[in-house]
């Protein structure tokens, strides 16, 4: 495939690698300070000692117990505050502190968690699984707030799970009388259902609903990993499920999915066009994050940890030798014809120095099937954040709500 568009950089190894020092001084520490990804919701004050002891410590490696440990203390402290805010009756309070000690959690338990984990063995399925109750106990909260809900995963096969939890928002004008439109959330391989609060606060405050599900092979997902048509069948049953909703006005749903969550909303847009408005595919993979090449430099770059591994048990292979040698073949999404099937209204937005997943990858797609819609934000990074946002949200605009007054970002 070379050359690259990403360039000199795809050989390059990022500073940032194999140093927990170097991670937080040069990549994470701002991000941290503006409360933006992957700190969005947090705070710098919880989470500046805890680098500092890693640090200290020398753990460097996210995939160790030790790592994970050393962000229990903050929460066990941010949680016993915020019970006591809410025994003194200061639920503003006690629900920003619940919300803190979950993004502290969220950090705890990178890079990866995977369905097939049990609490009871894994240090990061425990985290996430304290990281959703107390997510909840601050959504809950909110006005509106998030609520859990899980359905049965109707349309199962093979090695599919029963059930598919879902994180549900209403605004409070939603009724049956006053049916909104729905954004379904489609979250990537480190971020989850608890990981989109500002998300769901922009959704909502545009006047639509928002559904949360997370992605095969990741978090609490039914849907076997290894099955590539497994995605097909999950968001049959979520869609079904959102048809019996009175709330939603499903001639008006759109797909978002982020970052790994991407290649779903691309796979989505084929598949479903004809129960999805539009789909929004932020960071997408479809092809080329396969290649063997791409992913013998991908942990090299600028993902945080070491990449592969993750993948791998995401897509459902054991050896990541198997995984970097046969994987595109069997999902990429040109390889199988997907893309060359009509869609409906399809936007990819990235960065083009995204060293994740590459650029080629929502340029490839304009060369097949239907229209295909795409920004794409020079000398960004993966997802093209900042500049990527408010394009999405105008984007959604014009596909859900194509009579209402412009909101600012």
């Amino acid at each position: 495939m070379a050359p690259w568009i990403l360039g000199d950089k795809f050989n390059t190894v990022y500073p940032h690698k194999g140093s927990i020092k170097a991670l937080w001084e040069t990549k994470w520490k701002f991000p941290c300070q503006k409360s933006v990804y992957p700190f969005h919701d947090g705070m710098y004050e919880d989470f500046e000692p805890i680098f500092q002891k890693l640090i200290a410590e020398n753990i460097n490696d996210a995939f160790t117990d030790a790592y994970t440990n050393a962000f229990l203390p903050t929460v066990r402290a941010l949680e016993n505050e915020a019970a006591e805010a809410m025994s003194a009756g200061k639920k503003d309070r006690a629900s920003d502190l619940y919300r803190r000690a979950a993004v502290v959690l969220r950090i705890s338990r990178f890079p990866y968690v995977s369905p097939s984990t049990k609490p009871e063995t894994s240090i990061k399925r425990a985290a996430f699984e304290r990281q959703k109750h107390l997510y909840l106990k601050a959504a809950s909260l909110w006005s509106p707030p998030i609520k859990e809900v899980v359905i049965p995963h109707a349309r199962r096969a093979g090695k599919d799970g029963a059930q598919i939890p879902l994180y549900v928002r209403l605004p409070e004008e939603a009724s049956a009388q006053n049916k909104v439109p729905v954004v379904l959330l489609m979250t990537g391989l480190d971020g989850y259902r608890p990981d989109n609060s500002q998300r769901t606060h922009e959704i909502i405050g545009r006047g639509w609903a928002t559904v949360v599900c997370e992605i095969p092979g990741t978090a609490d997902s039914p849907a076997d990993p290894a099955d590539p048509e497994s995605p097909d069948r999950l968001w049959s049953s979520v869609l079904e499920y959102m048809a019996q909703q009175p709330e939603f006005d499903m001639t008006r749903v759109a797909a978002w999915g982020l970052s790994a969550g991407g290649f779903y909303a691309i796979r989505a847009a084929c598949t479903h066009r004809d129960r999805l408005a539009g789909s929004v595919a932020h960071g997408p993979g479809s092809h080329y994050f396969l290649d063997s090449e791409w992913l013998s430099r991908v942990n090299d770059h600028e993902y945080p940890f070491t990449l592969t591994p993750c993948l791998a048990e995401k897509f459902g292979y054991a050896d990541v030798a198997d995984f970097e040698k046969n994987a595109q073949k069997k999902f990429s999404l040109v390889e199988t014809g997907v893309v060359d099937q009509p869609n409906c209204r399809l936007l990819m937005l990235n960065g083009v120095n995204d060293g994740v997943v590459p650029i080629e990858d929502s340029m490839v797609l304009f060369s097949h099937g239907g229209p295909k819609e795409g920004r794409f934000f020079n000398g960004l990074v993966h997802m093209g954040y900042p500049d990527s946002l408010p394009v999405a949200y105008k984007w959604l605009e014009d596909v859900l709500s194509p009579n209402a007054s412009e909101l600012k970002n």
